[in-house]
């Protein structure tokens, strides 16, 4: 390529990496934000927390006693001289209403009326943003998350009264979400993402593509390096969510106490995030993966050689695999509308662009290429070795069963003539590993004479010893 194109094609790399990271965000915010469903299933996991349902169950004692007169409700309740003991009561049954309330936080019923509440509050912010006439005015009005009703089963269970829901001042248990000044505000963020994640996620993979074309006969390195740059976007995002969260924290929450309490609700809310960063480093590790099998190297290469008969010959299932994993992708996974549904086509497409890319490829080198040559060489490797493994076998079993006949040596200074001269031959004798070698080859041959080994294992056996 030339150098005016080589740079085209960095850029575009680049641009699209940064699209990837601004994209994530605007996924996440589109989904948790402005979508009622997935922002209730959140709540509901926020109350499973044991450090937040402890912080909720903090802020309902502290409302019941702010917006009720406990020790007048006991004065109430309690006979005769009794009613002294109202005011030490109140303060013993708040502490007993403090460790009895994450108890009742914990009931089928408190999590129904958590999420019904949350559910309120997240449709009245819709509506606000999408500035609906039947929502609240942005000039006066406030989005918040009314708790009255968890607060009145909460006074029920430590026995107050039946009673205290009537007498419950309207503002009790309500936590403002926006105020009416932050409003106008976050109606132009919302006009603003609305959408948004669907332009970045098609523009990222847009980029992407335009940078592949241009690059043309250097096409493996701008698809490794569109890899390399959807995996570090992706990390880049778990980094940048990770330092938000102390400057969010620190902002919103003041109170040293409730701080765990907002880092495990920051954790909670922003784990949608961390699952679709985890979604982009994986699509960034096929498309590394693609421009590896098409890059130049001798593994490559030799990948290449054996996928090569498959994508000559049946093209078509490949073709019909890759189909089959979308269908089960939209099957098995939740449906996240109309910016899933595209993207995944679009990625499907480059793959299915891919493949035929890969099958040109293979079919200019390896033209001829067919399974019984490109698994035929390694079959007959492993049928070979399988063989010599059974023929070591049979031999080890054979020899074990054989016995040659012991060497008596002469004893110093008690032979003949004879046994001298004999003794003179024996230290004339070869080296040790000649008479081991020999002796092996006399157990083949008598291995072959009993039937045991064919003419062909004994010739084969023959070599592999002279050859050692």
């Amino acid at each position: 390529m030339s150098r005016g194109r080589r740079r085209t094609v960095k850029a575009l790399v680049i641009l699209g990496s940064v699209l990837a990271f601004l994209s994530v965000f605007a996924i996440w915010v589109e989904r948790q934000a402005l979508d009622t469903g997935d922002w209730v299933s959140t709540s509901g996991r926020l109350l499973h927390n044991s450090t937040i349902r402890s912080a909720v169950a903090e802020y309902l004692v502290d409302q019941l006693y702010e917006n009720v007169d406990v020790k007048r409700e006991l004065e109430e309740i309690l006979p005769g001289d009794t009613k002294e003991l109202a005011g030490p009561a109140a303060g013993g049954l708040r502490q007993v209403a403090g460790e009895g309330a994450e108890k009742v936080l914990e009931t089928s019923t408190a999590q129904v009326l958590w999420e019904q509440a949350n559910r309120t509050a997240h449709e009245q912010l819709l509506a606000v943003l999408e500035n609906k006439k039947e929502a609240v005015s942005t000039e006066r009005g406030t989005v918040s998350l009314q708790l009255g009703t968890m607060l009145t089963n909460l006074a029920n269970q430590v026995g107050v009264g039946e009673d205290l829901a009537e007498r419950l001042p309207p503002d009790a248990g309500k936590v403002v979400i926006l105020h009416s000044d932050q409003l106008k505000t976050a109606q132009n963020i919302a006009i603003a993402v609305k959408g948004l994640a669907l332009l970045l996620s098609i523009l990222t993979f847009a980029v992407f593509g335009a940078a592949i074309y241009v690059s043309r006969n250097g096409r493996w390195v701008t698809v490794l390096f569109s890899g390399v740059g959807l995996i570090a976007a992706g990390f880049a995002v778990v980094v940048a969510r990770h330092i938000a969260g102390g400057i969010v924290v620190d902002q919103l929450v003041k109170t040293e106490s409730v701080r765990p309490a907002g880092e495990a609700a920051w954790s909670i809310g922003t784990s949608l995030m961390i699952s679709i960063a985890t979604t982009v480093i994986v699509v960034g590790v096929l498309f590394a993966a693609a421009g590896w099998l098409a890059s130049p190297s001798v593994p490559a290469r030799t990948s290449r050689r054996y996928l090569a008969p498959a994508l000559r010959e049946h093209v078509a299932y490949v073709y019909a695999g890759l189909a089959l994993l979308v269908c089960l992708y939209f099957l098995a996974g939740p449906g996240e509308g109309l910016r899933a549904f595209l993207t995944t086509l679009v990625v499907a497409g480059m793959a299915a662009f891919g493949i035929r890319e890969l099958r040109n490829q293979t079919l200019e080198e390896y033209p001829d290429a067919s399974y019984d040559e490109v698994f035929g060489g390694t079959r007959d490797k492993v049928v070979k070795a399988v063989r010599e493994a059974n023929i070591g076998e049979r031999v080890g079993e054979q020899a074990s069963k054989l016995r040659l006949p012991e060497v008596r040596r002469p004893e110093p200074g008690n032979h003949s003539a004879g046994e001298a001269g004999a003794g003179a031959a024996a230290s004339a004798a070869p080296p040790e590993e000649a008479d081991a070698r020999l002796q092996r080859l006399e157990r083949l041959g008598a291995l072959r004479e009993k039937g045991v080994l064919t003419d062909e294992e004994f010739a084969s056996e023959k070599a592999r010893l002279l050859e050692r």
